[in-house]
């Protein structure tokens, strides 16, 4: 990624009286300002929109910067000045999350109390896989969850990555009604580091040395230099204050504020290595002291990895364009919506395929577990499962699902059809179309 393309911007107070009113009462160009501010464009996206006549993409850039730097919302960390504005799509979202991510109720409807525990183990299965992916894990879902599930011993780096970072979303699970501080911020980046870093005394320890850069993978170049590791106490005092204090004079609202954490951890860099686990981590955390008791059920790394670039450009603007913090709120934001949005659809398909299988479920003796075998073969009629299949599907023991398919074989409802010496699998039975068809 190449560092971003900078621009001056002429100050409103430089405008001449008669080109300033011309502006202000032309209808084309306030609403192209509303657009800019409300997509939050930078200025590399400004200067290719189509401009009303007479109207210069600088013109059009320096308004919309004016109408920026007037936001009320500023955050102080040592000596760097943040600021950030709500657009009307952000506060949209903020409300939506409001509603259906956070609240005492649980929005019963959306999970059932019997599917909570099945289904917050895969979130964060699903959660410790792509976070650790984002930062270079190379192995499949399918075999990390099975590694997972099967709690067998990491044979390499990434593997000890996504098992480090399965843990510390456990452990963050025990801490979220605490408070942060120093030490817990270091627990929580041993955790995730473990066995992963070239130096073990990297692990849980912040950098003592400033030849740490963010470098852009497309041309080797430098695009951020942390601060310096003497501004790293007052920074991280800051930082701990910030997620612990709930001053109701300066309310934030409590997404944007873990918005603003993740984005700090990135920005200050506190660490050799696993800033940025460490960052989805404790942005993970907030939002659970918070209330916003969903979140343990959205996989919001799982879209980062699928957009990458953006997730690094939401940095470089926020770091580029006078720290402010609008871009990364709105990408993180964003990436929520899609998050929670996508757990919606899965559930909802789980709900439907519930009412599909309620017909196998009303047989004498047929469990949940069967009732899903027997619609997969309803639907696939030469279909061949074999017991790896169903706990695989299923997510349960392999002896659980030999059981479930023994008892369906004895029935009628399937057969055994042998595929190797070693390898028994089952498929549609005599009394499959003669009582289910």
């Amino acid at each position: 990624m190449k560092p971003l393309e900078q621009t001056r911007i002429i100050p409103i107070s430089d405008f001449p009286h008669d080109r300033l009113a011309e502006l202000l009462t032309n209808p084309d160009f306030n609403k192209l300002i509303r657009k800019i501010n409300e997509e939050y464009y930078y200025w590399e996206k400004v200067k290719y929109l189509p401009m009303p006549e007479n109207v210069t993409p600088i013109e059009a850039w320096s308004f919309a910067k004016y109408a920026r730097l007037q936001t009320p919302n500023r955050v102080k960390f040592g000596a760097y000045q943040f600021s950030w504005m709500l657009p009307v799509r952000i506060q949209a979202d903020l409300h939506l999350f409001d509603l259906n991510i956070g609240g005492s109720l649980e929005s019963k409807s959306l999970i059932a109390s019997d599917d909570k525990h099945r289904y917050l183990v895969s979130s964060i299965m699903e959660e410790a896989i792509a976070s650790s992916q984002i930062e270079g894990a190379v192995t499949t879902r399918k075999h990390a969850k099975e590694m997972l599930r099967k709690k067998l011993t990491p044979k390499n780096r990434s593997e000890q990555m996504i098992v480090n970072n399965y843990h510390t979303i456990q452990r963050i699970l025990e801490l979220k009604n605490e408070q942060i501080s120093t030490e817990k911020l270091l627990e929580v980046h041993k955790l995730i580091t473990t066995s992963t870093l070239d130096n073990h005394q990297d692990e849980g320890a912040y950098r003592t040395s400033n030849d740490i850069n963010v470098i852009s993978v497309e041309d080797n170049e430098i695009v951020y230099r942390p601060p310096g590791t003497d501004q790293l106490p007052e920074l991280i005092e800051d930082l701990c204050t910030f997620f612990n204090d709930d001053d109701p004079t300066g309310f934030t609202h409590p997404i944007v504020k873990a918005c603003i954490i993740h984005f700090m951890i990135g920005f200050i860099h506190p660490f050799l290595d696993g800033n940025g686990r460490t960052a989805r981590a404790i942005f993970y955390w907030y939002l659970l002291k918070k209330g916003y008791w969903l979140t343990e059920y959205l996989s919001i790394s799982r879209l980062i990895l699928r957009s990458k670039t953006q997730y690094a450009r939401a940095y470089l603007f926020t770091e580029t364009d006078d720290n402010d913090l609008t871009y990364f709120i709105s990408y993180k934001v964003r990436t929520m919506k899609l998050a929670y949005d996508s757990l919606r659809e899965y559930m909802q398909r789980k709900i439907d395929e519930k009412r599909q299988v309620s017909e196998f479920i009303k047989l004498e003796n047929v469990n949940d577990r069967q009732a899903l075998v027997l619609k997969w073969i309803y639907e696939e009629p030469s279909l061949l499962l074999t017991a790896k299949d169903v706990q695989g599907k299923l997510n349960i023991s392999n002896q659980t699902a030999r059981t479930d398919l023994q008892g369906l074989t004895k029935r009628g409802f399937l057969e055994e059809v042998n595929i190797n010496k070693k390898t028994m699998a089952y498929g549609k039975g005599p009394a499959f179309d003669r009582e289910l068809m």
